[in-house]
Formats: structure tokens, C-alpha cells, sequence
């Protein structure tokens, strides 16, 4: 199963421009799931449609943002898949006084995969961005470990968790993640695919200065940003990393102001008995 996940940066820029590169680089990566931030979506534009074409099924979140500075109306996420969709689940991450102002939320999307995947329940989270929001980050990871443990129990199958996490790997909303920290006394434990295949080394920056198209201060503190994170079982993570790698990050390629991120991942057979 291949998975690509990109904040888009909405239609901000020369979207002109950069549309046909991310049509040309999504139809090149040939990904089985694809998790895009910030993509635009009114009556008038369909933006993950516009970019992906009509080879996916597109679960769309509701919650979307209602227009502020250099930010337009329709703002949210969207999760592209080949294969069948089951149920959808919003999560509605609005849970102190500070989220009013953004469309943080997580989109829960049932994709019936052939086998040997079968289900798996692919959460695209999109917390708070400001920088002192962790705490918001930490009420909101808690919020959705602890719905997708609801989903998993009631119907198995794999868990993965991606997108723009706004935070990085030190932080207590990703700890929580990788079972190195307990919020709320709700405790999960995650596989990170950058720890899983890139061990030797820290994990790759997704949003860098060296971006030319980044237009924050050249000294934002959380660079290693985008995630993506495979449920652990008995045995460990039940889908193993054949591969990770950071995408739209080189010359022309560059498409948004965040690198994007590729991931392979494959059963582990004994979580399936074998």
C-alpha cells in the first residue's frame, strides 16, 4: 500500500503553475491513498479533484475553514483512495476556546483495500498550527487515539494515522504517538515510518526554510511536521515500512511550501496468523 501525504498550501501562490506540476507528480508516484491539507473546496472548486483527477474516491471534511487573512473560505483536508471507501468519521477537534479560529479536524475514512490489506482506517489528522498550541495538539491526539480505538474495536483492521501534524517529534502530541507518552490517561502506541526506516539518521524536514516557496520566518522552531504513523499490535506495527521518503523537494518539483511524504508499507503476516 502506497500512501502521499502534502499540505497544498490551498490556492495560494501561483496555483496556475503549480497545478500541473502536482497533477504531473501525484500521477508519477501512483499512490494508493493520498492525504492533501488545505485543499480548497466550495460550489465553485474542487481542488483535491483538480489535482488527482477521477482515478480516486475523495472523502472530504466539513468542517472547513470560513475565510481569514491570506486565507480563503473552503480550506480543510481531503483523503483520495483507489479502492472502496466504508464509513466516514469526523472528529471534531474544536475542544478550547483558542481552535475558533482555524479548521483543525480529523477525517476517519474506512478503506476496504483487497486482500492481504483488507480494512484499514486511515486517520487524517490536522491539528492546531500556532506554535504555543500544543496544548490544544496534545487534547486533540488524545481525542483521536481514543476514537480510533472505539473504530478498531468495533470493526479491525489497520490504523494509520498521517498528514500535517504541526508539530515535531519531540513534541508531547507526538510522543503520544509513538507510545512514549500518555495524555489524558488515554495511551496508544504507533510505528513512525521516518524512526521506522531511517533510523540512523533524524527524520527528513518537511518544512524548511530551504523551501523557497515557505514564506513564514526563516527560524520556525517545528520542521519535521508532516507524519505518518501505522497502528502496533501484539507483535508491533501490523504494516511494515518498505519505504519512506520526502516528495516535491527538489528544483520544479517543489510545489508548496511543505515537502510532501511517500510511504510503501505491507502486512506483517503474523499479525494475520501466519
Amino acid at each position: 500500500m502506497r500512501i502521499a501525504s502534502l499540505n497544498t498550501w490551498g490556492m495560494r501562490g501561483d496555483w496556475q503553475r503549480r497545478l500541473p506540476r502536482m497533477r504531473a507528480g501525484f500521477s508519477a508516484l501512483a499512490a494508493d491513498i493520498v492525504l492533501l491539507q488545505e485543499t480548497v473546496l466550495t460550489e465553485q472548486v474542487d481542488q483535491a479533484r483538480e489535482i488527482l483527477g477521477d482515478g480516486f474516491q475523495i472523502a472530504q471534511q466539513s468542517d472547513r475553514e470560513r475565510g481569514r487573512a491570506g486565507v480563503p473560505a473552503g480550506q480543510g483536508i481531503s483523503t483520495a483512495s483507489r479502492w472502496p471507501l466504508g464509513r466516514i468519521v469526523e472528529v471534531d477537534l474544536h475542544l478550547t476556546e483558542r481552535t475558533d479560529d482555524f479548521a483543525c479536524g480529523c477525517l476517519i475514512t474506512e478503506i476496504l483495500a483487497p486482500e492481504p490489506i483488507g480494512r484499514v482506517w486511515v486517520a487524517h489528522h490536522f491539528p492546531d498550527y500556532q506554535l504555543d498550541h500544543e496544548r490544544e495538539r496534545r487534547l486533540q491526539a488524545a481525542a483521536v487515539g481514543r476514537e480510533l480505538e472505539r473504530l478498531v474495536t468495533q470493526a479491525p483492521g489497520h490504523v494509520v494515522v498521517g498528514g500535517d501534524l504541526d508539530a515535531d517529534p519531540a513534541a508531547d502530541s507526538i510522543r503520544f504517538w509513538t507510545g512514549r507518552h500518555v495524555i489524558d490517561d488515554v495511551s496508544v502506541c504507533y510505528r513512525s515510518v521516518w524512526e521506522a526506516r531511517h533510523s540512523d539518521r533524524p527524520p527528513a524536514e518537511t518544512y524548511s526554510p530551504a523551501n523557497p516557496l515557505q514564506t513564514t520566518a526563516v527560524d520556525w522552531p517545528f520542521r519535521t511536521i508532516d507524519h505518518v504513523f501505522v497502528r502496533c499490535g501484539e507483535h508491533g506495527p501490523t504494516m511494515l515500512v518498505d519505504g519512506c521518503m520526502r516528495i516535491f523537494d527538489h528544483g520544479s518539483d517543489i510545489v508548496s511550501d511543505h515537502f510532501g511524504v511517500l510511504v510503501d508499507l505491507r502486512p506483517d503476516r503474523r499479525e494475520h496468523g501466519d
